[in-house]
């Protein structure tokens, strides 16, 4: 990490943590973060997955730069891949504040935005200007007042679905109530049926990614895994925040939300692994939840995922984390003479 790096975190640091993050994304977006300029990449860390072709596997997760502003900024920041949202069909200003927490010693986040975005009329022309570059996706939810949840997806992707290299439907966060309940078996395949039929009929049709909670037991996994299946989900992104609070010290602990950084380690890497077997390799995986070094996202490879996302360690180490993770993965694999795939799920035996 770079002086200027560690100065720019500290500043934030001192910042209410929801005026830092628009800070950031303002800075981010006027050209003030230095960035390395494109991602890190190699024969050993190109990979194609669900038709998508990746120069590494260390993306953006959903959530920071949810409206877009900074797309060309981000898509120079290190990453193989990008996720921008979550994107409803209105805009909406999500929960009251506060509702983003440091707990800093846990090196973790709480949030309780509740889908706060600008709508996706405004969000899919800014998507659509973005440069040429990696691949860059939308996450797509539904507005907390609707009366018919799954047509809000079906209408996200009906109007932003062209402008995005992948979508990824939302049915995993805690901060919209009884959003979760759209991942039991029958309301999932409705919803996934309303979304690849709107995609379906697009100029271009953008593979379909499926972000679950990490709090689902051994049936709802089964579930998940058997609807995925059936609605020929591209892939899956496993996991979104937690609700647990296992663990956790900080006097914060108790604020309503959804838990990420590095508690969710675990728990989202044993979901990882339990949904490698389900789905015994069919379905690609996208590991996130808790990393926070090149171990890490060694790990949830081993776990069984084909790529990774990062966003809560960013807040405590920086953009400069996606291009160590890259560079430091590149160099354990041409060491260990191993491939992307090989190592893919090689380890899942451990997180079971």
């Amino acid at each position: 990490m770079s002086m200027v790096e560690k100065l720019g975190l500290a500043a934030l640091h001192r910042l209410d943590p929801e005026h830092a993050h628009d800070l950031s994304i303002r800075a981010l977006a006027s050209g003030l973060v230095p960035l390395p300029g494109g991602p890190a990449t190699s024969d050993r860390l190109r990979l194609r997955l669900a038709g998508l072709d990746l120069p590494n596997p260390v993306g953006l997760a959903a959530g920071y730069d949810k409206n877009a502003r900074a797309v060309a900024q981000l898509m120079r920041a290190g990453f193989g891949f990008i996720e921008l949202g979550a994107a409803t069909p209105r805009p909406q200003p999500g929960n009251p504040k506060p509702r983003l927490f440091r707990l800093s010693g846990e090196r973790a986040i709480i949030n309780r935005f509740g889908f706060n975005n600008e709508g996706v009329e405004v969000i899919a022309p800014r998507l659509a200007a973005r440069p040429a570059g990696i691949p860059v996706g939308l996450n797509i939810g539904a507005n907390k007042d609707s009366a018919d949840r799954a047509a809000d997806f079906a209408q996200v992707v009906r109007v932003a679905g062209a402008a995005a290299d992948f979508l990824t439907v939302n049915v995993s966060s805690p901060n919209t109530e009884r959003l979760r309940d759209l991942q039991g078996a029958a309301a999932l395949a409705a919803l996934l049926g309303g979304v690849m039929a709107a995609r379906d009929a697009l100029p271009v049709r953008p593979p379909v990614f499926l972000k679950i909670a990490p709090d689902l037991d051994e049936a709802g996994l089964a579930d998940i895994a058997a609807v995925a299946r059936e609605a020929r989900v591209d892939a899956i992104i496993a996991t979104n925040t937690t609700l647990s609070r296992d663990g956790l010290h900080d006097p914060q602990k108790s604020e309503t939300g959804g838990l990420s950084g590095a508690p969710l380690f675990a728990r989202a890497t044993g979901v990882l692994a339990r949904l490698h077997r389900q789905t015994k390799g069919e379905i690609p995986l996208i590991g996130v939840g808790g990393i926070g070094s090149a171990q890490q996202a060694w790990d949830k490879l081993r776990a069984g995922a084909s790529a990774i996302q990062i966003y809560s360690a960013l807040i405590y180490q920086g953009f400069s984390l996606a291009t160590r993770i890259t560079e430091e993965l590149d160099a354990r694999l041409e060491r260990d003479r191993l491939t992307l795939p090989e190592l893919t799920g090689s380890g899942v035996a451990d997180w079971l």
